[in-house]
């Protein structure tokens, strides 16, 4: 299927994408807020830059898009034009994203990842769902998990060494 825009439009709409201050950063921060829970927006100074850091539990909060983090749910379509180039872009996004999840964990740190079908789509959760589940996430888990519109689940993790342990490929 050819895309609905020219090149022109469709560049300016991919542009206009921002990493932060998204709808679902906006949506977790209110339920954070009706919880109570006090957390620390992108702090950069962690791997991943993490949307939000609940520093006295050693949690942390990511909330990804399904597309830019190629979650395999109902929101995730591949691209129909330049589909080597999104591929490859999309695969680099969740290479890093496995390395950043491997360094925390290695850190101490708890990881939870919401993502955006979670909260958009025919299948989203009610708020009152995510919020019983983030709240139990930070109140009772010791073990990093995921969010999507499943529900919750306790992430599966690939070993992924740190960029700088990796040995490169051989063509």
């Amino acid at each position: 299927m050819a895309d609905v825009h020219d090149p022109a439009t469709r560049s300016k709409n991919m542009r206009a994408i921002r990493p932060q201050g998204t709808r679902i950063e906006k949506q977790l921060l209110q339920v954070l807020q009706s919880l109570g829970v006090a957390a620390c927006q992108q702090v950069k100074e962690l791997p991943g830059r993490p949307d939000f850091v609940i520093p006295e539990r050693k949690k942390i909060i990511f909330t990804h898009g399904c597309f830019w983090h190629r979650h395999h749910c109902g929101l995730y379509k591949p691209p129909a034009t330049r589909r080597e180039f999104w591929l490859d872009k999309i695969g680099r996004n969740v290479v890093r994203d496995q390395q950043n999840l491997a360094r925390l964990q290695e850190q101490g740190w708890t990881v939870l990842i919401i993502w955006e079908c979670a909260l958009k789509g025919k299948n989203r959760l009610s708020e009152s769902q995510l919020s019983d589940r983030v709240e139990e996430w930070i109140c009772v888990s010791e073990l990093s998990a995921e969010i999507g519109e499943q529900g919750i689940s306790l992430l599966n993790r690939q070993t992924i060494p740190p960029a700088d342990q990796q040995q490169p490929e051989e063509h």
